[in-house]
């Protein structure tokens, strides 16, 4: 066996399920070990997106997923998707082949790049060591919570390994309970408040988490909000406000901001969750619980912060709090969440005209039309809010946002990576035009995995952040504006059932779609009127 296959092998045994990628010269081999070995290979057609599968599938999986790349520039057309896996800790591998004679015309410093994006680098060197470096990457990206860059030098995955190595035992795990000195003053700031709200986010999406802090927040009194990448975790509960931040609805926003304590658990607490600090009144509390010591504080000043995981820490605090006290609860609090808290729920003044759709209008009726057991992955831009908040999902799972880069063009292999971790669900692209033509290619991957998925296109033929950012400065817009393109006529070439949507009526043929066999995915190419984004005025303005 040689080092290619064992790496392979040993990345199958040890729980890697999945494997995205495009394959060269320089990964072939590892990669068909994979498959070999077990595990299912999904192939993009860029880099990329298939780096982001990956990563959504690694969120909406709850398991180490892989991607595969070749040498040099496959790793270089893959770090966009790397980073927004690095920066928001997901638990992935990069399987990157490399060469080490520096007049390749391949050769690039493949441990800088993964350096700069805050991926770990590791690399196999020898054959007799190759067994034990691959499964180091796979209980780092599992147990650290980090994108790993495996890297393969060509000459050493030719390498025959020595007979009889086996995998090393998993690495002991520091403990997640917190202590009981770090916990007493949270407790004691849970004890004094009157009107406490917890705001759950990433790493509070792990198992018995939401019961945990439900059972807390039902001692003390507490409301329960997420960050944007942890929605949908208290989905159903009488107390949640739903996210918090740029995209929390109004009575949401002054249900936070007239918090007397406000406790982060597994939640950065940063400029996008507290909306640049506005939504913590003058004599709040602030609290924070996190495994890492170093993000206690880390965005803003804390009065507590607490080592430990959320479910544990949790837990430990509700068993010293002692008997359970009213706090925020009571039952105008509780009817007013029931009638206002979705943005649905907030009147506005429909925008529409003949030809155009307001986004508001069209996501209301997509999140009645559509299944409710859905899983929406949503791509960057002025659009990302109305499909965010509009489309209700049914918990943590059913909504995947990788926007920790910021980069537009990263929705549609997120809705796919999500798909294939969530396939008993309908899955949803929400994307805006100039996103889905970066990653158009994918809308083949779609149709070749056989998804029954919907890719909802914002289309304002714009790229709007910067047409709302710029436009009311007198600037030309004309770099950011481009001319109408028939994009359920691409679509329908790549295989989709395409439909144009100007106005609610044009609805009809989803309906169908949705009553009928879903043979082909559905992509809607909906003309949306010109709207500024309310929580992209309110980042780009930092205030």
């Amino acid at each position: 066996m040689n080092v290619a296959q064992a790496v392979g092998g040993a990345l199958a045994s040890l729980g890697v399920d999945h494997v995205f990628g495009v394959v060269g010269s320089g990964n072939f081999h590892v990669t068909n070990a994979l498959v070999e070995a077990g595990a299912r290979f999904v192939a993009a057609r860029h880099e990329g997106g298939a780096a982001t599968m990956a990563d959504a599938y690694a969120r909406t999986s709850g398991t180490v997923a892989a991607v595969s790349v070749h040498q040099g520039c496959g790793l270089t057309n893959a770090m966009t998707g790397v980073t927004e896996a690095a920066k928001s800790r997901t638990p992935m591998i990069v399987l990157a082949a490399d060469v080490t004679e520096p007049r390749s015309n391949f050769s690039v410093d493949q441990d800088a790049l993964a350096a700069a994006v805050g991926a770990v680098s590791v690399r196999v060197d020898t054959a007799e060591d190759a067994v034990v470096t691959a499964a180091r990457a796979y209980y780092t990206a599992l147990d650290d919570r980090r994108t790993v860059v495996l890297n393969l030098p060509l000459a050493v995955q030719a390498q025959q390994c020595p007979d009889g190595v086996s995998l090393p035992d998993r690495p002991a795990r520091a403990s997640r309970e917190p202590s009981e000195a770090g916990v007493a003053p949270l407790v004691d700031s849970l004890a004094r408040a009157q009107r406490p709200v917890f705001v759950a986010g990433r790493g509070s999406r792990g198992p018995g988490c939401r019961e945990a802090l439900e059972g807390l927040a039902e001692t003390c009194g507490a409301l329960l909000a997420t960050s944007a990448v942890a929605r949908g975790l208290f989905h159903g509960s009488p107390w949640s406000l739903d996210v918090s931040g740029g995209f929390c609805s109004p009575l949401a926003a002054e249900l936070i901001r007239d918090a007397d304590l406000i406790v982060g658990w597994g939640c950065a607490l940063n400029m996008w969750t507290m909306r640049h600090g506005t939504l913590i009144g003058p004599d709040t509390t602030v609290a924070q619980v996190d495994l890492d010591a170093a993000s206690l504080g880390a965005q803003r000043p804390i009065a507590v912060g607490v080592t430990g995981g959320a479910a544990e820490t949790a837990a430990a605090a509700a068993t010293a709090l002692g008997p359970g006290r009213a706090g925020y609860r009571g039952s105008q609090i509780r009817d007013r969440i029931a009638a206002e808290i979705r943005w649905r729920d907030v009147g506005y003044e429909d925008g529409s005209t003949p030809g155009r759709i307001d986004p508001r209008t069209l996501s209301i009726a997509l999140d009645d039309l559509l299944p409710v057991q859905r899983v929406v992955g949503v791509d960057s831009g002025n659009f990302m809010g109305y499909p965010s908040m509009f489309l209700s999902v049914p918990d943590e799972r059913g909504f995947c946002f990788t926007q920790a880069f910021q980069s537009i063009g990263l929705g549609l292999a997120t809705a796919i990576g999500a798909a294939l971790a969530q396939p008993d669900r309908l899955p949803v692209a929400a994307l805006g035009d100039g996103g889905a033509l970066m990653a158009v290619a994918e809308l083949e991957t779609v149709v070749r995995l056989g998804l029954p998925m919907v890719v909802v296109i914002y289309d304002d033929e714009a790229y709007g952040a910067e047409v709302h950012h710029f436009g009311p400065d007198g600037f030309d817009l004309s770099t950011v504006r481009f001319p109408p393109t028939d994009i359920a006529a691409i679509g329908r070439g790549f295989g989709f059932d395409g439909v144009t949507v100007r106005r609610p009526d044009d609805l009809a043929t989803v309906r169908a779609w949705v009553d009928g066999d879903r043979a082909r995915p559905l992509l809607i190419d909906a003309k949306t009127i010109e709207a500024p984004a309310w929580w992209l005025e309110e980042a780009f303005r930092g205030h």
